[in-house]
């Protein structure tokens, strides 16, 4: 399909997992009875930020794995996908027995494609970034991540790099991390990496760890650690101070520069995904609210145009 703005034509043909599941304990008593990654930031679900990032890589083929109790709401507010142009499937995890295991829920829907994985608290905000993404989906080999420098790199697995830029190592949460560079809750996998998924072993808390299967990549030459930029944005909404700082950025960018951070129909429009007609529908649906009115105001700007 083509890009009604720039004309693209070229789709890669990769697959996405959105994963939404967990306790979400860092946010109780919030999350008590309702998921994580439901609760706003700012004007929207906070899902709908990382599926925002996915439809921007060009990614139309997602599934969203929950928790068993919380599939029902996340379909509710989700649907089918057709109201974004893509199309979801739903998978749970029945335990939160770490990231790397939602490649083995997924096996036989990826079923060997290229396949991207995003988590569901994280968002992503940068000029350029769907060129990054895109990049990122095309490589045909290897994997590729994205670091981010941070002031607390102990919560997040940390990344070293020797002079030359390349990635050395990969640590998981280390006591002394060797730098602050924080790799993302992104990622980007070739076709082998349920084969990957299936050699790692739970970690001393029990968990299959994304470490442990990006470093298996790095071992053998084909990680690829893409560093954002100054100007580029990271948040991850799992603890009550990065969910206000996340809402008040989002809040802050949207006000002052009339722009949408997160808003995947606005980015399904711009990727070719929706139709003129149905970005109108959306943005009338909704036209009571900020959101909505921002949508009819990029359905004024780009005209009638139809895909």
């Amino acid at each position: 399909m083509t890009n009604v703005l720039t004309g693209a034509s070229d789709q890669p043909l990769t697959k996405g997992i959105l994963l939404s599941g967990g306790s979400g304990t860092r946010l109780h008593p919030m999350t008590l009875a309702v998921s994580k990654q439901l609760l706003p930031v700012y004007d929207k679900p906070m899902i709908y930020y990382p599926l925002t990032t996915l439809i921007l890589a060009g990614i139309k083929d997602i599934m969203i794995i929950t928790t068993p109790d919380d599939q029902d709401q996340f379909k509710r507010l989700l649907g089918s996908g057709e109201q974004f142009g893509v199309t979801f499937t739903y998978r749970v995890q029945p335990k939160p027995d770490g990231i790397a295991q939602a490649f083995q829920i997924a096996e036989d829907w990826i079923a060997g494609a290229h396949c991207a994985l995003i988590l569901g608290d994280n968002l992503i905000f940068a000029d350029g970034l769907e060129h990054m993404l895109r990049d990122a989906t095309r490589r045909p080999y290897g994997a590729t991540v994205f670091s981010y420098q941070v002031r607390d790199p102990e919560r997040y697995g940390v990344v070293s790099f020797d002079e030359r830029g390349r990635a050395l190592d990969i640590v998981e949460k280390p006591v002394n991390p060797p730098s602050h560079w924080a790799v993302t809750g992104l990622y980007f996998y070739d076709g082998r990496v349920c084969d990957f998924a299936h050699k790692v072993r739970p970690s001393a808390r029990g968990e299959l760890e994304i470490t442990d299967l990006n470093r298996m990549y790095l071992e053998e030459g084909t990680l690829e650690v893409d560093r954002l930029a100054r100007g580029c944005a990271w948040l991850d909404a799992g603890t009550p101070d990065s969910l206000m700082q996340a809402g008040t950025f989002v809040q802050a960018i949207q006000s002052r520069q009339g722009l949408l951070v997160g808003s995947p129909t606005e980015a399904a429009y711009r990727m070719g995904f929706i139709s003129h007609a149905q970005l109108l529908e959306t943005g009338n649906r909704m036209k009571k609210t900020p959101l909505g009115q921002t949508l009819l105001h990029v359905a004024a700007e780009s005209g009638p145009t139809t895909v």
